[in-house]
């Protein structure tokens, strides 16, 4: 394990050391700002007139559901369309350790930590209120842990510092690293450090690569986000096909459903090529458990689809999706053929794919949303493909560059704010926020009764009901081990 651990302490914030440069200064967009000052009445208002057979009280509940395990997320959205003008927000992922801070705008000038503090006081503070770990006597202390995004991850500590009036320790943890340093006694998580092992009561969790390798499912050190909501798809793409699916059935009748891509699950290696032939030739192939833009393929020919073949793999099981591409080269799905709405065009003619961010976590009044930005793709999206194009370049909005074993990068030039210069450039809004806002909450929703399922009223882990869902045994070896 990393020894370089920090103590942090109150009044450390800065608002330089936790934003993007081009964030930090950045004056939010008008529209922005108005829909992150409507209630709940207003959006639901709003929505049901543009779904009438949505039921008005069933999204009043959903809106106002509070998450018992999966208390924080970002989702990455879509804007699609049909052939026949009909717009979506689609969920691609929701996750569970995202980031989003250090891109957003501050809402309130007056307010330097923005939606960090927001969110602390909100979600985190209320989730730690209490002094003592689990009604013991040991007094416990809190810790962010991190492995990746240091920029957030120190904001984070800080305004946790500054919220809860101590000093907090932010602690570097990497995957496949020593872990001798932390460990578990009667279930409360204790990390060594200036020579003592010190209890922690809390922990902030921003571990994105299989975290479920180093922080354990059941504890009685309070964690956000705990281990089971990574499990439970927001880490794993397997289980979040599933639970979505499993809301939308159940939420059918209400005219509510999560807008997903046609999603093949439970996908052996060599049974790929025949979902995606099934496809059209086109399709996007994912490593279930991988994150940061890791693991996800687009197949656009068949030189990407071979190329896809000849790796391999650690796990065992894949997930193939329909591809959301140009409307001359989109996957053929069940809905009919969906496309990219993309930005405006530039002063070139160029369309670029963008994606959607909303970070969203639970308070006592439901779910809020906490701050938006967007990214877009390297290259514009073309009319018509040759036996060269490069399909990733054209779709593939993650800004994280891996640079080596726990070593990142981001590519900030393609970050797109939610500010006066870049938002009219997307194409998209005040409807659009709504729908992505309400497709952020669903699927978030779906990802926390996957959690209730996963957990016994004792708090233990079903492993029984894991397998008969996810029965990937590299995987199941990483969480035992």
């Amino acid at each position: 394990m990393n020894t370089n651990i920090e103590w942090i302490s109150p009044g450390s914030f800065s608002s330089e050391n936790h934003w993007y440069p081009k964030a930090l200064n950045a004056t939010i967009h008008p529209m922005v700002s108005f829909f992150f000052s409507l209630d709940k009445t207003r959006i639901i208002t709003r929505y049901c007139h543009l779904h009438p057979r949505v039921d008005k009280v069933k999204l009043y509940e959903l809106l106002t559901y509070q998450c018992k395990y999966f208390q924080w997320c970002g989702a990455d959205l879509i804007n699609a369309t049909s052939e026949n003008g009909n717009r979506e927000m689609v969920v691609i992922e929701n996750n569970s350790s995202p980031s989003g801070q250090k891109s957003m705008p501050l809402l309130d000038e007056n307010n330097e930590a923005g939606s960090y503090k927001l969110f602390i006081e909100r979600t985190f503070k209320p989730l730690i209120k209490k002094k003592k770990i689990n009604g013991a006597s040991i007094e416990g202390r809190i810790a962010v842990f991190y492995d990746k995004n240091y920029t957030e991850t120190s904001g984070y500590a800080a305004t946790i510092a500054d919220v809860m009036k101590e000093d907090v320790l932010l602690i570097p943890y990497y995957n496949e690293e020593d872990s001798s340093l932390v460990k578990v006694e009667d279930e409360i998580i204790m990390v060594y450090h200036q020579e003592e092992w010190i209890p922690l009561r809390a922990i902030f969790r921003y571990l994105t690569q299989k975290p479920w390798n180093r922080l354990p499912i059941k504890s009685k050190t309070k964690i956000l986000n705990p281990i089971v909501a990574c499990l439970a798809g927001g880490r794993n793409k397997m289980i979040a096909a599933k639970a979505y699916e499993m809301f939308n059935e159940s939420h059918s009748a209400n005219g509510l459903k999560i807008n997903i891509p046609d999603t093949i699950y439970d996908v052996k290696k060599e049974e790929i090529p025949a979902h995606i032939a099934q496809m059209g030739g086109h399709g996007v192939i994912k490593i279930p458990y991988s994150n940061a833009g890791q693991g996800v393929f687009t197949i656009i020919n068949q030189k990407e689809l071979d190329s896809f073949m000849a790796q391999e793999f650690r796990y065992e099981q894949f997930i193939v999706q329909s591809l959301i591409g140009n409307y001359n080269w989109s996957s053929i799905s069940k809905k009919g053929k969906f496309y990219q709405v993309g930005t405006i065009p530039n002063h070139k003619g160029e369309t670029f794919v963008t994606d959607l961010r909303m970070m969203a976590s639970t308070t006592k009044e439901g779910i809020k949303p906490l701050c938006i930005y967007a990214r877009r793709t390297a290259s514009p999206l073309t009319d018509e493909l040759d036996s060269g194009s490069d399909s990733w370049k054209m779709l593939g909005t993650n800004l994280s560059i891996k640079l080596g074993e726990n070593q990142w990068a981001s590519d900030s030039n393609r970050l797109m704010l939610m500010d006066r210069r870049d938002f009219n450039k997307l194409g998209i809004g005040l409807d659009d926020l709504i729908e992505a806002y309400i497709q952020t909450v669903l699927s978030m929703i779906a990802i926390d009764k996957m959690c209730k399922k996963l957990i016994s009223t004792k708090g233990d882990f079903k492993w029984d009901y894991f397998r008969s869902i996810n029965d990937d045994e590299t995987l199941i070896n990483e969480i035992m081990h």
